[in-house]
């Protein structure tokens, strides 16, 4: 089962680089005819589309570097191996976003203060050529695992190239029948503000992960409860820890005191087997003590701050 889910996972990772290295290939390719279009049109709406795809560019292939990284086995120095990596990736990327949405809004500000003429019909064919490279590179990453953050990141990225390609077409167009110049600016700002909307979310998932926050929707209260009431043979349930090496790797280790003549092997094999089934977590590290717990000054200190003190009591019941 454990090396049917490391092959899952491995053809899983595949899938992703596969998919990002597509992405930044075509992504990159184009930025230089984007640069080059918006240049010559004077469009805002062009260049902040190209100056989005370089930086998707840049963090398309550091999110292939990450997958490719994460691939190298575990050492004596990184025992969880590279995992992690991809996560990092992933907050810089998130950062990345924040930055050239702020770069777009100084840029906007600055073009309706003083308009800057637009040659709409150069624009309006750099825009859909732009849009055609952006949905083919939008569908190359949506058959990555929608669950990893890499991916997220970098599908939120080419998302936006998308909605600027989108937002310099229908520029292009009200230049071309109308020839008011503000709008080319106005609708970047609203690229901008809807690039921010995703970034934060990327920013705050990555973040949580980093700083060894648990598993979403894992309470860690309730794996107390449920293994004391599920396992009659445990009477308490302690100094447990939960966190993720990936979003793709939950990860728990805890404390269980038992019953004297309990068999610890059937102890420990039960507990991770009810973690593996009801809490999907496939990697834990379990204690089983008799008695008193080894970390007695720890373990009073850390149920002085619990949030639900009844946890302990609810074990002892059962």
């Amino acid at each position: 089962m454990h090396d049917h889910h490391d092959h899952d996972e491995g053809q899983g990772h595949a899938v992703n680089e596969r998919s990002v290295g597509l992405a930044a290939l075509l992504t990159g390719a184009f930025m230089v005819a984007e640069v080059a279009g918006g240049l010559i049109a004077g469009s805002l709406a062009l260049l902040a589309d190209a100056g989005h795809m370089l930086t998707d560019f840049a963090s398309l292939a550091l999110a292939w570097v990450g997958f490719r990284m994460a691939r190298r086995p575990a050492d004596w120095r990184r025992t969880y191996g590279f995992d992690r990596f991809s996560v990092l990736v992933a907050f810089v990327n998130g950062i990345a976003l924040f930055v050239i949405a702020a770069w777009i809004v100084v840029e906007a500000i600055q073009r309706l203060r003083a308009p800057v003429k637009v040659l709409g019909d150069i624009m309006l064919w750099v825009a859909l050529a732009g849009l055609v490279v952006n949905i083919v590179a939008f569908l190359i990453l949506r058959r990555g695992d929608k669950r990893n953050l890499n991916i997220r990141a970098a599908t939120l990225h080419v998302a936006g190239d998308m909605l600027g390609s989108i937002a310099a077409v229908a520029a292009s167009v009200v230049i071309l029948w109308t020839a008011w110049m503000p709008i080319d600016p106005l609708l970047s700002m609203l690229v901008a503000v809807i690039i921010l909307r995703s970034a934060w979310k990327v920013l705050a998932d990555s973040g949580h992960i980093l700083l060894e926050g648990s598993p979403p929707g894992l309470d860690v209260r309730a794996v107390k409860d449920d293994i004391c009431k599920a396992l009659p043979f445990v009477q308490d349930v302690h100094h447990v820890h939960a966190w993720s090496i990936s979003e793709e790797r939950p990860m728990v280790t805890l404390h269980a005191s038992v019953e004297a003549g309990t068999d610890s092997e059937t102890a420990v094999r039960k507990i991770k087997q009810m973690l593996a089934e009801h809490f999907a977590i496939a990697h834990a590290t379990v204690e089983i003590e008799y008695g008193a717990c080894g970390d007695d000054h720890d373990h009073a200190r850390e149920h002085e701050h619990e949030e639900a003190p009844s946890a302990k009591a609810a074990c002892q019941d059962t």
